[in-house]
């Protein structure tokens, strides 16, 4: 089982930034590049760029937690949008940012390589969509729009934000992904996602992830736990079966 307190040493390195001065690095219409990589990776990487970043500091805590369900068509058009490599897909869900109380429904519009993010306030996540949830998807999708809820996902977040260029970097480890009594869970795996304006290679977490030979990485945390959960006989997962053997090789690292 990882333990957070594995990173209070090295994030106690890097200086701290609160929610209300991120405003600047929001970056709702962005582009994004991720990367995959161990959790013994992880720490190593994180003291490299201390001095480049400062970490996002919720309620005292820099690893706070996040919940989320994912929505999708009965036929999993979202997931297999995904899959077939469409140009202009969508992603549902609902996300709760667990220490600071907050709850949101949120769009992600994938686009020609840019993500455009849209979201509404919620009380909390429901167990079926209202009437001002619905409206506001059918504004931002179609109005055809028929979906039901797919799967949970949770994870720890350390959330950095660059001490010179507009970008933020999110680190996501323990995730876990269940749905009725079936539950997966990737404990040595951590994604990493660069959210830039344009594409910066100058960035210096794109000049370490080159360094150490870690290449970008394109498939969502979604499609990952559908994939677990729904079984390979369920659902299409042929173009995305390379990149799963590499989540797992990871996930089994040590």
């Amino acid at each position: 089982m990882i333990l957070i307190k594995e990173l209070s040493a090295v994030l106690s390195e890097f200086c701290p930034i609160s929610l209300n001065e991120m405003d600047e690095v929001k970056l709702m219409n962005r582009v994004d590049t991720k990367f995959a990589f161990s959790f013994i990776e992880f720490k190593a990487i994180l003291n490299e760029i201390s001095n480049d970043y400062k970490v996002l500091e919720i309620e005292g805590t820099r690893t706070p937690f996040y919940e989320s369900l994912y929505y999708d068509e009965s036929n999993f058009k979202f997931y297999n949008d995904h899959h077939v490599g469409r140009v202009d897909r969508f992603k549902v869900r609902f996300r709760k940012y667990v220490e600071s109380n907050l709850t949101f429904l949120e769009i992600k519009h994938k686009i020609k390589g840019r993500t455009k993010k849209s979201r509404i306030v919620v009380d909390s996540i429901p167990a079926t969509l209202d009437e001002k949830q619905l409206f506001f998807l059918k504004k931002n999708i179609s109005k055809t729009i028929n979906l039901t809820p797919k799967l949970w996902n949770s994870f720890h977040r350390i959330t950095l934000v660059n001490n010179e260029l507009k970008e933020r970097l999110t680190l996501d480890f323990q995730l876990t992904f269940k749905w009725s009594d079936n539950k997966k869970e990737f404990n040595n795996l951590v994604i990493a996602e660069l959210k830039q304006e344009i594409v910066n290679r100058n960035s210096p977490f794109f000049k370490l992830m080159k360094n150490k030979q870690i290449r970008p990485y394109r498939l969502s945390k979604y499609c990952i736990g559908a994939i677990e959960l729904y079984g390979k006989e369920n659902i299409k997962y042929n173009r995305f079966k390379e990149k799963l053997l590499k989540l797992q090789k990871i996930n089994k690292y040590e």
